[in-house]
């Protein structure tokens, strides 16, 4: 990138340089026209200008989705390699060892948890794919919410540690007509992330309310929060908040661009606040959610 911006740098100059050359040597051979000149000069300038910048931002741009889907292999590299060297290891160490029946059920239930760890990454990245097909039309039919969130929470609060609490405030037998696939995985990415950003054991907030003809679903947590500036750019594929060098969770960087997309496809919106008296809430609002 250094070099590619020095190139840039070193041709943007050489041609102004030149610019000013010929205008000079065209005003000295033909004083007479010197005003159009400098005027056609001055357009021709402002125009390779804005020529250049737009250039510059451009190589700037592809050189940060590059960088982001470099990031993106080296996490999802990670995400796979990590759960089935676990599942490896408690399957050889069943084969190995002679274990009483609830040493194997700890060991088998461990390893289911790392599988629907990887069921879920692999759902991600297929429900990607099959977003950036514009001529994709999400399947929708009617089934109940209230139990699909009920689900979604009673699997992630296995996953969770013993004593952490994933609080679900719910109205009962709430029916929307959507994708039921697509829905589950915005629905799982917003409580896993909230899960995964909050301090150890922490309490997470599940709520699904009706509000009218609208039907309201918010996840809050108790993390650190999420800056400002960078509430809009956390639904960007690939965009995780921090730095590659300070971020320490897991993650490829597209439950919430897929949770964006998602709900823009179902005609709904999201929203995300500051938690008092730390962390985030995710709000999500399906509007006429029964039509």
């Amino acid at each position: 990138m250094r070099k590619a911006l020095f190139l840039f740098y070193f041709l943007f100059f050489y041609a102004i340089t030149q610019l000013l050359w010929w205008g000079f040597i065209l005003i000295k051979f033909e004083p007479d026209r010197k005003g159009m000149i400098i005027g056609e000069g001055l357009i021709f300038f402002l125009i390779f200008i804005w020529g250049a910048f737009r250039l510059k931002k451009h190589v700037r741009r592809e050189h940060e989705n590059n960088q982001q889907q470099q990031n993106f292999l080296l996490a999802i590299t990670h995400e796979l390699k990590s759960p089935l060297a676990s599942v490896k290891l408690y399957i050889q160490t069943i084969l190995k060892r002679d274990l009483d029946r609830e040493q194997q059920k700890v060991f088998l239930s461990n390893s289911l948890k790392d599988i629907e760890r990887l069921d879920d990454l692999v759902e991600n990245v297929l429900l990607t794919t099959k977003l950036e097909n514009r001529a994709y039309q999400l399947p929708k039919e009617v089934f109940n919410m209230t139990e699909l969130v009920e689900q979604v929470i009673d699997r992630l609060q296995k996953n969770a540690c013993k004593s952490q609490v994933i609080k679900a405030d719910l109205d009962e037998d709430i029916e929307i007509k959507a994708d039921k696939f697509a829905i589950t995985n915005v629905i799982t990415n917003l409580v896993e992330n909230a899960v995964k950003y909050s301090p150890p054991c922490a309490t997470v907030s599940v709520n699904l309310n009706k509000q009218g003809q609208n039907l309201l679903f918010s996840v809050a947590d108790h993390g650190e929060g999420i800056p400002d500036d960078e509430k809009k750019l956390i639904f960007n594929k690939f965009y995780r908040v921090g730095s590659e060098a300070t971020r320490k969770t897991k993650g490829t960087g597209l439950g919430l661009y897929i949770v964006k997309t998602v709900l823009q496809k179902h005609n709904a919106s999201i929203r995300v606040k500051d938690n008092k008296p730390s962390g985030s809430i995710f709000e999500v609002t399906f509007e006429n959610y029964a039509s």
